[in-house]
């Protein structure tokens, strides 16, 4: 059975996981809810894109318990985990490359901000300028698009700036873990569906990847094509809030 405390458990081993792979992650966490703080607002509606099991949506209603936040993912197994975990949020099962997903959002007014961490990568360029587009029908007017996750710098136009911007990220790794890595991506996922309490969960997630759900990769990892895709999408501004090397927290305003 999968309890309120078991969920919690399995989601504090996602975190660590994660973090082998980006040890600031809390860090930049804590920079993209400054900025939608920032904005002023004590009731701001967040829609969470590729929220996983949660982890940002949680951080966020903590810090900003009157927020509405909605979070949105298509993994069966991440999105029980969330809602066994954290039942004030309202978890919204969408592949954002299904057409009309936004209308799934039950939105009663524009949102405020859009948020994302290590997540909109694993889009094709097509899908991610689909999904940049759409977002600005559910913006308001200055409303914020926050991305962070790991933009390579061209390495056709600045190959040497790409090149610190990775090995940055490389040496700052290797400091904080020393050569002792925490579980990494597969052994979590491994261990998880070895666990009885998710079959469910699991047969789930088999069906949907079978189906053509599932994503995986870095289809756009580059920093230009966010960029481009969020310009021709109508945001008026696109620039970093935080970085380190290839580690950034992309900003865009809607016009």
């Amino acid at each position: 059975m999968l309890t309120h405390e078991i969920a919690l458990d399995w989601i504090t081993r996602w975190d660590r996981q994660q973090e082998g792979y980006l040890p600031d992650r809390e860090e930049r966490f804590t920079a993209l809810i400054d900025a939608v703080e920032a904005l002023g607002r004590p009731d701001p509606l967040v829609i969470d894109l590729g929220c996983g099991p949660g982890s940002l949506s949680a951080r966020l209603l903590e810090r900003l318990p009157k927020a509405t936040v909605i979070p949105v993912d298509a993994d069966p197994l991440l999105l029980g985990l969330g809602r066994a975990a954290y039942p004030r949020l309202g978890f919204v099962d969408v592949d954002l490359r299904t057409p009309g997903w936004t209308e799934l959002l039950g939105l009663d007014r524009p949102a405020d901000v859009a948020v994302s961490t290590t997540a909109l990568h694993w889009l094709a360029e097509p899908d991610l300028r689909k999904l940049y587009a759409d977002l600005v029908t559910v913006l308001r007017p200055g409303g914020l698009l926050l991305n962070g996750d790991h933009f390579d710098s061209d390495d056709d136009a600045t190959p040497a700036i790409a090149r610190l911007e990775r090995a940055i990220h490389d040496r700052h790794t290797d400091r904080v873990f020393a050569g002792d890595r925490p579980e990494d991506w597969r052994q979590w996922w491994d261990a998880i569906a070895a666990e009885p309490a998710f079959s469910e969960l699991n047969d789930a997630r088999t069906a949907r990847t079978t189906a053509g759900a599932a994503h995986s990769g870095s289809e756009s990892g580059r920093l230009s094509q966010h960029v481009e895709a969020l310009r021709q999408a109508g945001f008026a501004e696109v620039g970093t809030l935080w970085q380190r090397g290839n580690n950034r927290l992309l900003c865009a305003v809607r016009a």
